[in-house]
C-alpha cells in the first residue's frame, strides 16, 4: 500500500515539477491520446491518485480547496492531465463505499488507478450465486490507458424485469473489474481533451463476486468532510477548475502575443489597438469573476462540511451553479483568446488552439450542461429543483 502521505506543500511542489515535464509532451499527449506512461507512473508513485482517500488506504485525504490548487497547476499546462487527475481522484472516494476488505486488498497495489464509465442501454448485471454475470459496454472512461481496474455502473436485471431508463439508477450497482478482463474499444477520436484517453470498454458475461460490487448510494465509512460533498459536485468543481485553468493559459498566451504581434496593414503592435485592450479587459473580468465565484462556493461548502458534516440545498445548488458557470465562462475566455490570436490561432502549434478545443469539449460534458442553470433558477424561485446537485 502506498505510504506517500505528506502535507499540501509536498503535493504542490510535486505537481509543479510534473507539470513542467508534462509541458514538454503536450503534442505527444494529443497525438497518442493518452498521458505518457512514465508520467502517470510517477503520479501514482508520488500519491497523486490518492489525494482524497483516507490514510488507512494510503491516501492523503487533502482538504478539497487544496486539492483544487493541484488540479489548477496541471490545468494551466495540459487540460487532459488535469482532467484525469480530477476524475481518478474523485472516483477513488468510492473506496469508502466498497467492501472494506476489498478496498484494502485493491489499494495494496501502489499503482492502482480505477477508471469508470456510464453504461449504455445494453449493459446489465444478472444476479447469480455469489455475485453477478456482467455484460455490456461503457463509454467515456477517462484515464483507462493508465488505469489498472475499471468500475462499471450497471443496472441489475432479473429475468422478467421490464426495461428501465438509464436515468433510473435505483437498482444500479458499481462493479469492479481488472482492466485485463475487459475489451478496450478505440473510440476516442475527438477534438479536445484527447489526452484523457476516454475510450470505451466492453464486458461479455463476466462473473463478478459480490465483494467486488457496491451501491454508489452507500454512505461512506470515512468521517472526513470531503466525503460529505456529493461526488457529482466534486467532479463539477474540479472540471470547472480544469476549464478555468486552461482558459487562463490561453488568455495569457494571447496577451503575450499581443505585445509583439503587428496586425497586417497596421504599423503598430496589436496591444496598442483599442479593440485589443477592450477584449483583454473583458476576458480578464469574465475569468476573474468566474474564478472568484467558484472559490467562494467551494470554500462555503467546505466550511459547512467541516462544521456540520452535512450541506444545505442552497450550498449544494450554489456549488453546482458556480461549477457550471465556471465552465461556460471559460469558453467565453478562450473564444476571446482565439480571436486575439487572429489567423495564428488556427495552427496546431498555437498555444491557444489546443486550449480552445479542450475547453469547448468540457462544455459538452454533463457538468457543463446549460440545464444546470435551470436547476439553480428553480431553487431561487422557490420551486422544487430538478437536476443533479
Amino acid at each position: 500500500m502506498s505510504t506517500v502521505q505528506c502535507d499540501i506543500g509536498y503535493y504542490l511542489d510535486t505537481a509543479h515539477d510534473l507539470a513542467d515535464r508534462i509541458s514538454a509532451h503536450t503534442d505527444r499527449i494529443d497525438s497518442e491520446r493518452q498521458l505518457p506512461p512514465e508520467i502517470t507512473g510517477e503520479m501514482a508513485d508520488k500519491g497523486l491518485f490518492r489525494l482524497l482517500i483516507p490514510p488507512s488506504l494510503g491516501g492523503a485525504q487533502l482538504d478539497h480547496p487544496d486539492f483544487l490548487k493541484i488540479v489548477e497547476i496541471f490545468a494551466e499546462v495540459d487540460a487532459s492531465a488535469a482532467w484525469c487527475l480530477n476524475q481518478n481522484n474523485v472516483f477513488a472516494i468510492n473506496s469508502t463505499r466498497m467492501d472494506k476488505e476489498t478496498a484494502h486488498k485493491l489499494y495494496q497495489d501502489p499503482r492502482l488507478v480505477i477508471t469508470n464509465g456510464p453504461p449504455t442501454p445494453a449493459s446489465q448485471a444478472v444476479p447469480t450465486e455469489g455475485g453477478y454475470r456482467l455484460s455490456g459496454r461503457w463509454n467515456f472512461s477517462s484515464g483507462i490507458p493508465h488505469a489498472t481496474w475499471v468500475a462499471a455502473l450497471t443496472p441489475i436485471r432479473r429475468p422478467g424485469d421490464a426495461p428501465r431508463p438509464l436515468s433510473d439508477r435505483s437498482t444500479s450497482r458499481i462493479f469492479l473489474v481488472p482492466k485485463k478482463d475487459v475489451r478496450l474499444l478505440d473510440t476516442w477520436d475527438v477534438v479536445g481533451l484527447r489526452g484523457t484517453g476516454s475510450f470505451s470498454f466492453e464486458i461479455d458475461d463476466l462473473f463478478v463476486p459480490d465483494a467486488y460490487t457496491f451501491d454508489p448510494a452507500t454512505k461512506p465509512r470515512a468521517d472526513g468532510p470531503v466525503y460529505c460533498i456529493p461526488p457529482m459536485l466534486l467532479f463539477g468543481a474540479g472540471f470547472a477548475t480544469v476549464a478555468l485553468g486552461a482558459a487562463r493559459a490561453a488568455l495569457t498566451a494571447s496577451i503575450e502575443l499581443s505585445k509583439t504581434k503587428v496586425e497586417m496593414l497596421v504599423d503598430h503592435a496589436l496591444r496598442d489597438m483599442s479593440a485589443t485592450q477592450r477584449m483583454v479587459g473583458e476576458a480578464e473580468a469574465i475569468w476573474g469573476a468566474a474564478k472568484a465565484y467558484l472559490r467562494e462556493a467551494v470554500l462555503a461548502v467546505w466550511e459547512s462540511a467541516c462544521k456540520n458534516r452535512s450541506l444545505s440545498d442552497e450550498e449544494r445548488i450554489r456549488l453546482r451553479l458556480a461549477g457550471t458557470h465556471g465552465i461556460r465562462c471559460a469558453s467565453q475566455v478562450v473564444d476571446i483568446a482565439y480571436a486575439l490570436g487572429g489567423a495564428g490561432s488556427i495552427f496546431a502549434s498555437s498555444p491557444v488552439q489546443r486550449r480552445f478545443r479542450d475547453v469547448h469539449t468540457i462544455t459538452q460534458q454533463i457538468q457543463g450542461r446549460l440545464s444546470h442553470y435551470d436547476t439553480a433558477g428553480q431553487f431561487f424561485l422557490g420551486l422544487e429543483p430538478e437536476g443533479l446537485f
